[in-house]
C-alpha cells in the first residue's frame, strides 16, 4: 500500500486519522456531560442548549467554518487572547483541524450518547444513590456500563463525521498540503487538476475502507460491551 499511495496522499491520510482521533477523543468529556444533562436533568435554558448543540448540523459547514475563524482567528474574539496570553494559534493549524471537526461531530457524538442514557432505567441509579454513592460514583458505576454501547456507537459516529468533515475545517484552516490539507481536502484539490483523477479515486477508496473498518469495529465493540452488561 505504501506503492500504492504518493507521499502527499499519505499526508492527508495521517493527518486526516490524527485529526479524528483528537476531535474524538476531546469531545468525549463535554459530550458525556451534556448528553447527561439533557437526558436527566431539568433546567432554564434547556431546549436552548440541545439548539446550540444541534445548530452545525443545521448550519452550512462554510459558515460554522466562517464563525470559528471570526471567533478563534488570529484576529478574533478568542484566537487573539489565546495568541497573546498563550502564545497559541488554531487558524490555519491542524489543531483548528480539530476543533472545527469536533464542532461538527459533537451533534451526533451527544445525540447517540443521549439515547443511550434514556434508556437506562433511572431507578437503577436511584437505588444505588440510596445506598449512599455520590452522584458521579453512580455514572461510573452504574450508568457508564449502561451506555457502554451507545458511547461506542457516538464514537464511531464522530469519528467518521470528523474524517469526512470538509466545508468548515477547509474555511476555518485552509487547504494547506502536509499541515491542514485532510482527505477530503485533497480528494478536492486532486479534481481540480488535469490527471488527477486517479488520487483522487485512490483517496475515496482508503475513505471507504477507513470508514468500514471503523464500523465494524464499533460493531464489535459494542456487542461485546452489550453481551458484558446482559451477564453482569
Amino acid at each position: 500500500m505504501s506503492d500504492w499511495l504518493g507521499p502527499e496522499e499519505w499526508q492527508a491520510l495521517a493527518l486526516s486519522l490524527k485529526v479524528s482521533f483528537w476531535s474524538t477523543l476531546l469531545s468525549l468529556p463535554p459530550g458525556i456531560l451534556v448528553a447527561y444533562a439533557l437526558a436527566r436533568w431539568q433546567f432554564r435554558g434547556k431546549q436552548v442548549l440541545n439548539g446550540l448543540v444541534h445548530l452545525p448540523l443545521i448550519l452550512p459547514p462554510v459558515v460554522t467554518g466562517y464563525l470559528l475563524l471570526l471567533t478563534f482567528g488570529r484576529r478574533g474574539l478568542i484566537g487573539a487572547w489565546l495568541e497573546e496570553i498563550f502564545g497559541v494559534v488554531v487558524a490555519f493549524r491542524w489543531t483548528g483541524a480539530v476543533l472545527a471537526a469536533s464542532i461538527m461531530a459533537f451533534p451526533l457524538l451527544v445525540r447517540a450518547l443521549r439515547l443511550a442514557i434514556e434508556a437506562v432505567d433511572p431507578k437503577l441509579e436511584q437505588a444505588a444513590a440510596t445506598l449512599g454513592a455520590s452522584r458521579p460514583w453512580v455514572f461510573a458505576t452504574v450508568t457508564l456500563p449502561l451506555i457502554l454501547p451507545g458511547l461506542i456507537a457516538g464514537a464511531v459516529l464522530g469519528f467518521a463525521k470528523a474524517m469526512g468533515e470538509f466545508g468548515a475545517t477547509i474555511t476555518f484552516v485552509s487547504n494547506i498540503p502536509g499541515q491542514t490539507q485532510t482527505l477530503p481536502s485533497a480528494i478536492y484539490t486532486f479534481l481540480q487538476v488535469p490527471g488527477g483523477e486517479a488520487p483522487a479515486l485512490r483517496l475515496v477508496a482508503v475513505s471507504v475502507a477507513v470508514a468500514m473498518g471503523a464500523l465494524l469495529i464499533s460493531e464489535l465493540l459494542a456487542r461485546r460491551a452489550a453481551r458484558r452488561v446482559a451477564g453482569a
